[in-house]
């Protein structure tokens, strides 16, 4: 029996986000922790495992995550340092990153067995921790719906292939994967994404939802392919878009009983209707987080606002 929790795998860090040659600001981040934090501020109950150091910025991390209403998963805080990113900043606000992470995971986590779990990202790619988060996913299928966002970094991958095999390998063992148009071109440049997420949900996932930028974004499920334009907003930076559609597309599924091992098989039937509401749901998530400096992720009572306002949009509140 799982529980009313997700607990989501990955790594957490400091941005510090460099524009024009000088340094603008030091940002709590980490895709995955960016979902934790999202999914605590709608309100639902999240376990984040990761691997931080007992430093300045590992209780800078700490605090953060507590006071968005997730709990830090015991044994998280063992790292000899706390991650950092270096994110400069371009004329769009687009970020490239340079990192000086150590990622490990030993054991397993304390909590109770999970309604989701989610990973992504240097998590799923970086030696050793790789093989762990990708063992603790197989642990939790049992009980949970797994969802994974590769978030491809190329500045941390070394071996491309074995990166791409990885990624594939994640793939076949979710319900839910999310990436980036930008992903999928790094991941396979010869093919567009639309083809790259056919093949992927072929191998097994539920649905497979793709983010374009500006363009909006779409799913795929087995009840057809939905599509959704971006909202327009003055964009500050693009960080932490992603891991807001991420956290949005987990919270609409969330609102609609379809996660939960128990559920497998009413998720894979989802109908076009649920699966354009749950992407709409997922691209305000992301359009309010780009308005905003930094990863700021919303919290349900601004999400629901922003959502009042726009006309025939069908976002799940509550």
């Amino acid at each position: 029996m799982s529980s009313e929790r997700a607990l989501v795998i990955g790594e957490a860090l400091i941005d510090i986000v460099e524009r024009d040659g000088r340094i603008t600001g030091e940002h709590v981040g980490g895709s995955p922790l960016n979902v934790a934090v999202g999914l605590a501020r709608l309100g639902r109950g999240v376990d984040f495992l990761t691997h931080i150091g007992d430093d300045a910025h590992g209780r800078r991390i700490t605090d953060y995550v507590k006071n968005a209403g997730a709990e830090l998963v015991s044994g998280s805080g063992t790292a000899n340092r706390t991650p950092t990113a270096l994110a400069t900043l371009d004329e769009n606000g687009k970020a490239q990153y340079v990192f000086d992470i150590d990622w490990q995971l030993s054991g397993t986590p304390e909590v109770a067995p999970p309604l989701v779990a989610h990973t992504g990202s240097i998590a799923t790619i970086l030696e050793p921790g790789c093989r762990a988060t990708a063992a603790l996913l197989d642990a939790y299928h049992v009980s949970a719906t797994i969802s994974f966002d590769p978030n491809v970094r190329p500045a941390l991958i070394s071996d491309e292939e074995q990166a791409r095999t990885r990624i594939e390998r994640l793939v076949e063992k979710c319900d839910v994967v999310k990436a980036s148009d930008e992903d999928l071109h790094w991941i396979d440049p010869n093919r567009a994404p639309e083809h790259v997420a056919q093949t992927w949900l072929s191998l097994g996932p539920a649905l497979v939802a793709v983010t374009l930028g500006e363009r909006g974004a779409f799913a795929m499920g087995r009840a057809g392919t939905v599509r959704v334009q971006a909202q327009r907003v003055n964009v500050v930076d693009t960080v932490g878009a992603g891991d807001a559609f991420m956290t949005g597309l987990i919270d609409a599924l969330w609102s609609l009983s379809l996660l939960g091992a128990n559920h497998r098989k009413q998720l894979r039937n989802i109908s076009t209707d649920a699966l354009t509401l749950v992407l709409e749901t997922a691209v305000l998530s992301s359009a309010l987080t780009v308005a905003k400096a930094g990863a700021d992720l919303p919290d349900r009572a601004t999400r629901d606002a922003a959502a009042a306002e726009i006309p025939n949009l069908r976002t799940h509140r509550g």
